[in-house]
């Protein structure tokens, strides 16, 4: 059998950062790590190719070559998806598609004439669909009644990939998340019981990537990293022996609750193995907004003192905020802002709240009447796709100014040196045996590209300098790890116009349909009143 593995185009997002990885030569951010663990479980007699379509298009020799097109994609990237399933079979290609997307809502890829569903995880279903594969049947879904034991995942074909295609690899340690928050899907796709591998097989994983030749960031993609705390701290303490034997090969970034900044040891341990960021999803300062959303473990803690522990302790964090809750006062926006400049967050991820398919949240807008329609979007320049308690335009326009400010160029260039100033008064472990890393040439140049824009041709020249200097100062360990955030400005600052005419547009169009809708609701009364 020989599988056209594809993962379609993630569009123009704030994750994209495409300004930032051209300055690095790479052309996308991370790998389809769900593919090349979908090639490691599926049967290794058969033959692969990959094509991610953020690093290139699909040749004719590939269309023709191949047997089967097998697909995985998140919600965000469905447009792209349903469009090669369609493209897949005007070929007459046999095509097979899993993931978040496709598990969340099936039917949009049978309504373009998918032939496999693989949905849930792929431990489970994988075997069923090559059963019915070899059994000649033409078509099936097929899905898991319960949660696979992860300890079984091979480590996934990272030989696949083209390494200079991307800015971060990454790995996976555990799945699911041990909270309730309501507009969450993860719980939904992963269940409330985190399933993690033994250290030794992530260990293996990175032992991969090591001889592969891979020296870079390595993105552990967990939804909530530390949701075992228990087997987290299990793998640090093998880890760290591991990376200092390596020379320190990797710098780590993952995702966590906040409740990481009640753990001084885990803190501790993270930094020991080389973490440099986590992200946090913080959502909202207003606690009433948390509740609401049972999202319980970010009111136990003040949000503002959590961060400035684990900032203390020398992880940068990135955090995600949303606007939009149910309940939610005027200002919430404005609230935002104000935290994360308090806080000293270089990158906020920002959104509008989205009801996404199977969340508890999609069930209770769905029973009260409010969805309008629609998958959700985690995209920022999508409109909500349910009814707000308070004015969608209010929000919209809180969001469109919100966004504009948290990436004004010199209040970014702000934080992210406020951020590592306090950074640079951690107790770091001393490293004895740092492997020396090559900085390529076009690292080189996207340096001089930062130093350009930001220290020469840009207003913010004077705050670029006088913040490098003090970096040189009081952070020299830090200032390659801190121009390689100033480096994200260059992605915000397009990105920021991208968002407010997009969304100028939309809130445009939707205030004419409510015009319209208002109009013909007058006429109707006017028409029984006569």
């Amino acid at each position: 059998m020989k599988a056209l593995l594809v993962y379609p185009i993630f569009p123009k997002s704030f994750w994209s950062f495409e300004k930032t990885i051209q300055l690095l030569g790479r052309k996308t951010f991370l790998p389809p790590l769900g593919l090349i663990t979908v090639a490691a479980i599926l049967p290794q007699e058969w033959d692969f190719k990959l094509v991610d379509r953020n690093v290139r298009d699909i040749t004719e020799a590939e269309w023709n070559w191949a047997d089967i097109v097998i697909l995985s994609g998140m919600i965000v990237q469905k447009e792209d998806l349903l469009s090669i399933i369609q493209e897949a079979k005007q070929r007459g290609k046999k095509v097979a598609a899993g993931g978040p997307y496709p598990t969340a809502l099936p039917q949009e890829c049978q309504a373009v004439g998918i032939d496999y569903l693989i949905l849930d995880e792929g431990e489970i279903t994988l075997p069923m669909f090559v059963e019915a594969v070899e059994k000649g049947e033409p078509s099936g879904v097929f899905r898991a009644t319960e949660k696979p034991n992860v300890t079984i995942t091979p480590i996934p074909r990272y030989d696949l990939l083209d390494f200079g295609a991307y800015a971060v690899m990454s790995v996976q340690f555990s799945r699911g998340c041990p909270f309730q928050c309501e507009f969450c899907d993860i719980i939904v796709l992963y269940g409330r019981k985190p399933r993690t591998k033994t250290p030794q097989q992530l260990i293996t994983e990175l032992e991969y990537l090591y001889k592969l030749g891979w020296r870079e960031t390595v993105f552990m993609v967990d939804d909530n990293f530390i949701g075992n705390k228990r087997n987290v701290k299990l793998l640090l303490k093998e880890l760290k022996p591991w990376m200092e034997e390596k020379g320190y090969p990797f710098t780590f970034n993952t995702e966590a609750s906040v409740d990481l900044a009640q753990d001084q040891e885990l803190m501790d341990m993270m930094v020991a193995c080389n973490f440099g960021s986590v992200f946090l999803g913080i959502e909202t300062p207003d606690e009433e907004s948390l509740k609401i959303t049972k999202k319980f473990q970010n009111t136990r803690d003040t949000l503002s003192d959590s961060v400035d522990r684990i900032i203390s302790s020398g992880i940068r964090v990135m955090a995600g905020f949303i606007i939009g809750f149910d309940g939610e006062k005027t200002g919430a926006g404005d609230r935002i802002v104000r935290f994360v400049e308090k806080t000293n967050i270089p990158v906020a991820i920002y959104s509008m709240l989205q009801a996404l398919p199977d969340t508890a949240l999609w069930h209770r807008l769905e029973k009260e009447g409010r969805l309008l329609g629609g998958s959700g979007d985690i995209n920022q320049t999508t409109l909500m796709n349910f009814v707000p308690t308070r004015p969608l335009e209010e929000i919209a326009r809180e969001f469109i100014d919100g966004f504009w400010e948290l990436y004004d160029p010199e209040k970014f260039l702000d934080r992210t040196y406020r951020c590592y100033r306090i950074l640079g008064t951690a107790n770091f472990p001393k490293k004895k045996k740092k492997a020396k890393k090559k900085i390529p040439w076009q690292g080189i140049k996207g340096l001089l590209i930062i130093i350009f824009n930001q220290g020469i041709l840009r207003k913010t020249r004077w705050k670029f300098w006088g913040h490098l200097f003090s970096m040189i100062r009081h952070n020299p360990g830090g200032v390659m790890s801190y121009l390689n955030v100033c480096a994200y400005l260059e992605h915000f600052l397009e990105y920021r116009v991208i968002v407010r005419e997009e969304l100028e547009v939309k809130l445009a169009a939707y205030q004419a349909g409510k015009r319209e809708h208002d109009a013909a609701e007058m006429a109707k009364v006017e028409a029984i009143a006569s």
